[in-house]
């Protein structure tokens, strides 16, 4: 018995994996649902109903899930010209933090139309420039991006901490460690009174749609693409791989420091350093769950969303521990790497 790499993977093969893979997660945490004492099917509708059972909780699930678009998106968009961004999280926190300093100090007393453009372009700017250190140690003395983005999370995120317990901290928190608040005129404006639905998932699903064209219709996407599948013949094809890969990470960091912005400034308004439950992390997982699409990024986002909220209703209605939702995460991410395995090859006996 041997394994064969496939020639062409059908578009039936290529949808059908995720759908497969989120079938096996949820069987497999179905066993350990059932060994907590509880009716599996039940408890999965708990979940449909804890996510997305009253406007409130609709509206929750889709707010949880646009920071995940965004990060995810900017896993998807670095894996797939192989540059390892495992530092989103940090990116994140950094994007965040210079929304609000710009906003505290700088462009405060500007106009909505003008300042909310301008602190979203800056929260994308401070994630850029977080990725770029990274790729110039790789680049210039082969430093493995892995090791490097996966650190500067924990200085991103302490050097945040400085930052709102001395300069940005808000003298009227009562001592509480949180960053000066926003302008209320760089809040995004609300989709839908009465909820915390922000114009942050409506910039997601366009900059997803977007990426999409980029990557399937332009000659960067190719380029990006073959250096991903293999660096040493995309050069000597002609590929310019290190403005390519220049080019990759300020798309990646850009997408992760928005999605720090898009939270200070859709839901928080300000910054504290549990701003995000690891939304970098967690922006993986939905990468890998939508196999690098951009498009699949939003389903996956989506999912990975109603986990998360769906657990807390379904865990106070039927006292199941809410961590059944990070497990199901888990499992979906293992299985899809299974199933997109099984995609590249097949079993010859």
């Amino acid at each position: 018995m041997r394994f064969e790499r496939r020639e062409h993977r059908s578009l039936t093969l290529v949808i059908a994996t995720p759908i497969l893979a989120i079938i096996a997660a949820l069987a497999l945490s179905g066993i350990l649902i059932a060994i907590a004492g509880a009716p599996v099917l039940e408890a999965y509708w708990r979940i449909l109903k804890g996510a997305y059972g009253s406007r409130l909780s609709t509206t929750e699930t889709l707010t949880r899930a646009t920071p995940l678009m965004l990060t995810g998106l900017a896993a998807a968009v670095a894996f797939r010209a192989r540059l390892w961004n495992i530092g989103a999280e940090g990116q994140l926190y950094i994007g965040a933090i210079a929304v609000a300093a710009a906003s505290s100090h700088l462009l405060g007393g500007l106009p909505a139309s003008i300042q909310i453009p301008a602190l979203l372009v800056i929260g994308a700017l401070a994630g850029m420039v977080l990725l770029l250190i990274p790729l110039w140690l790789r680049l210039r003395f082969s430093v493995d991006e892995v090791v490097t983005t996966l650190l500067l999370n924990f200085v991103a995120v302490l050097f945040v901490s400085m930052l709102i317990d001395t300069v940005l901290k808000d003298p009227t928190a009562f001592g509480w460690p949180q960053s000066q608040s926003v302008a209320d005129a760089a809040m995004l404006p609300k989709l839908l009174s009465r909820s915390r639905l922000h114009l942050g998932l409506a910039i997601a699903v366009v900059l997803a749609f977007l990426l999409h064209v980029i990557q399937s219709r332009t000659v960067f996407g190719m380029q990006s693409h073959a250096a991903g599948l293999n660096p040493a013949g995309a050069v000597f094809a002609g590929v310019p791989l290190g403005r390519t890969l220049v080019i990759v990470a300020c798309m990646s960091g850009g997408l992760a420091g928005l999605a720090g912005a898009v939270e200070v400034m859709g839901v928080k308004g300000y910054v504290t350093t549990d701003l995000s439950p690891g939304y970098g992390y967690s922006g993986i997982v939905v990468a890998m769950l939508a196999n690098l699409n951009p498009l699949g990024v939003v389903l996956a986002a989506l999912f990975t969303a109603t986990m998360f909220v769906g657990a807390d209703g379904m865990s106070r209605a039927m006292g199941i521990p809410s961590y059944i939702a990070d497990v199901t995460v888990a499992l979906s991410l293992l299985t899809m790497l299974v199933a997109l395995f099984f995609t590249q090859y097949r079993i010859r006996r």
